[in-house]
């Protein structure tokens, strides 16, 4: 077959952006080919590089969120770095910002205004609650929206609320910023047109709680938080095994269970004893049938006991941290690991999800230092060396 290029090949994004939401939508533009141009503040840039320096003194944040694009350091409080920001603008296919609310609108890089002035361009504003209603100045960081969204009133244990240990309400509204992007440049592709594209986080992570606001909506009561166990089906829960290690297992019927209670557990007898031999019984008795589980697997080490749940045909999964992960078996036979280069050198990364067969890989291009790219642009734009030599005389890039 021969090969492809890749889909966003010939677009491209310029983005006034921070954090995870806006950064992690424009990266997924461009691992797909699109050229993705980072305008960050002269002091530091992005806040996200500040985070940390885990990733061999980069910010892990950062790294995961911003390779392949090209790091512009501008000022945008100065009119000329604000009229640079408006000449890439005027030459882009895409424009993503997720600046506190209102300030995008103060330096007229709204998508209403720009869409108004560039028919074609596609404008995208990600916010934390929406441009209107009585949340939109608040601050909205990840856990704070983790919380108005419900995500933490179902996660945890009976005991204890508990965030999601990702943040999911950033990634949420980047997906939704990914897919609406390309949304529009479909239609555009049809009509000719852009224009506005808008996203809240609470809106997006809202979403992805369907189904327990369905449960209650509809159901009357809230889903019960119940750690790593599952409200109405036993056995379903993480379970110690000999050598320390956890193995989630799930019986999701009863045929199921008597090839546990045979296999597994070693007592065929429980099979049709009345006290487990369905699941209404199982959960009402679920202390006691996960006390069966736990004395089978408690001389067993995970991977032992992993081979012999498998085996009897229960579906079961290895709790992993994330320092397993990294050696994931799976990830390794799929060949998912690329080398990614950056400021400090090669940064091992993950394919991204999408996989075109038939296409180019992925781009996964080198993580940008602050200000790597703001020259080149500048003269890409039509400045002159004298021009750009006083702007950084100037304060005003880097």
């Amino acid at each position: 077959m021969e090969s492809q290029p890749l889909p966003l090949e010939g677009i491209t994004v310029v983005a006034v952006e921070q954090a995870v939401a806006a950064p992690f939508a424009t990266r997924q533009l461009a691992d797909l080919g699109a050229r993705v141009i980072k305008v960050e503040r002269l002091d530091g840039g992005d806040f996200a590089r500040g985070y940390d320096t885990a990733a061999s003194g980069l910010a892990s944040h950062f790294v995961w969120c911003n390779r392949g694009k090209e790091s512009v350091a501008l000022d945008l409080k100065d009119p000329r770095g604000l009229d640079v920001v408006r000449r890439l603008i005027a030459d882009a296919d895409v424009f993503v910002q997720n600046l506190a609310h209102g300030a995008a609108a103060r330096l007229g890089l709204d998508a209403a205004t720009l869409c108004a002035a560039h028919p074609r361009l596609i404008a995208v504003d990600i916010s934390g609650y929406g441009p209107s209603g009585p949340y939109a100045d608040k601050r909205a960081y990840d856990m704070l929206v983790q919380c108005e969204a419900g995500l933490v009133s179902v996660t945890g244990t009976a005991g204890q609320p508990v965030k999601a240990g990702i943040p999911a309400a950033d990634i949420a509204a980047a997906m939704y910023a990914f897919s609406g992007v390309l949304a529009a440049l479909v239609r555009r592709g049809t009509t000719g047109r852009g224009g506005p594209v808008e996203v809240a986080m609470l809106d997006a992570l809202a979403e992805w709680m369907g189904h327990p606001l369905h449960h209650a909506m509809h159901g009357g009561t809230p889903p019960a938080r119940t750690g790593l166990a599952h409200a109405v089906i036993a056995p379903y829960d993480g379970y110690r095994t000999g050598d320390g290690g956890r193995v989630l297992l799930s019986v999701q019927n009863d045929r199921e269970w008597c090839r546990l209670a045979e296999h597994v557990l070693e007592r065929p007898e429980l099979a049709h004893d009345p006290a487990y031999a369905t699941n209404a019984a199982r959960v009402e008795n679920r202390d006691r049938t996960d006390g069966l589980v736990v004395t089978a697997l408690a001389g067993l080490t995970a991977e032992e006991a992993v081979a012999r749940l498998e085996a009897a045909g229960i579906a079961c999964a290895l709790l992993r941290d994330v320092s397993d992960v990294a050696e994931h078996p799976q990830l390794a036979a799929r060949d998912r690991w690329r080398d990614v280069r950056s400021p400090v050198g090669p940064l091992r990364a993950l394919l991204p999800p999408i996989t075109l067969p038939g296409g180019e890989a992925a781009r996964m291009g080198p993580v940008p230092a602050l200000g790597e790219h703001t020259e080149a642009v500048l003269r890409a734009v039509g400045m002159t060396g004298d021009e750009i030599a006083a702007l950084r005389r100037d304060g005003v890039s880097a």
